[in-house]
């Protein structure tokens, strides 16, 4: 759902040299438990916060897309070849997004677990649902057949939530979406290039949503190849800096969470 880039910065648990048995040092090692608690606390106060980015990004970049669905601009590839099937079926596309999510899942515990952290599993679980949500909250308040003008303002609003959503959710550096994990996992295992790999795998949702007449256009473009910059931006200029703390004690702790690749 992101932008080409193909950086890397994983993050890996190590663990903490347990103290030897023995006189003064089973001391010191009562005393270094003493303080456990609390920097327990503190750790997890930051792990938590990074959660509730996660989850804001996501609930933003959802709102970008509603945003571009209603006002008929069209919306990425995956969520548009979504919609068509799912209207195909006659399920509601949270429901179709989550099981194309659980499909896409697969690969990521074969051969990409790396990748997967809870936002992996928020991402996968709320999307659908909050784009599905968000379009039936704005639908009566937008027409049918949106002018011209109208248009162009939604497509503005639309690229511009979706971008900083996108950009929040990945700088809280929780997991990839089953989606932008493909590209990534082939890469890994074929050593293709990065932006060869995830324009085939867009361009492949593109047709599914042009063949089961999903809502595509020139948002469809844009969200699959052109919102790097401004994704780039968001992190680098708002999202990095809001959450600075969180991601530094998350990288002093060297925590199990996988930042996977942040692709802009």
């Amino acid at each position: 759902m992101t932008g080409p880039d193909d950086s890397r910065d994983n993050t890996q648990s190590d663990r903490s040299d347990e103290p030897a048995t023995g006189g003064s040092d089973s001391h010191s090692s009562d005393a270094a438990s003493s303080t456990t608690p609390s920097d327990s606390t503190l750790l997890d106060g930051y792990y938590v916060r990074r959660i509730f980015w996660a989850l804001v990004g996501i609930a933003v970049l959802s709102l970008g897309s509603a945003v571009l669905r209603v006002g008929q601009v069209g919306v990425d590839p995956y969520t548009a070849a979504n919609i068509g099937i799912s209207n195909t079926l006659g399920i509601d596309l949270g429901t179709y997004q989550l099981i194309s999510n659980a499909v896409l899942f697969i690969p990521m515990l074969l051969w990409g677990r790396q990748y997967i952290g809870i936002g992996s599993i928020m991402n996968m679980i709320l999307v659908g649902y909050f784009v599905q949500w968000f379009s039936t909250w704005l639908d009566p308040y937008f027409s049918d057949n949106p002018a011209a003008w109208q248009k162009m303002i939604m497509f503005a609003i639309g690229i511009t939530l979706f971008c900083y959503g996108a950009s929040l959710y990945m700088t809280s550096a929780l997991g990839n979406s089953p989606y932008d994990a493909v590209a990534p996992i082939i890469v890994d295992h074929s050593k293709m290039p990065y932006r060869a790999v995830r324009t085939c795998q867009d361009l492949v949702f593109v047709v599914l949503a042009v063949i089961f007449h999903g809502t595509i256009g020139a948002g469809t473009v844009v969200t699959a190849f052109f919102t790097g910059p401004l994704i780039e931006t968001f992190t680098e200029k708002v999202n990095k800096p809001l959450m600075r703390k969180d991601l530094t004690a998350a990288s002093a702790k060297k925590s199990r969470v996988v930042m996977g690749r942040s692709h802009f």
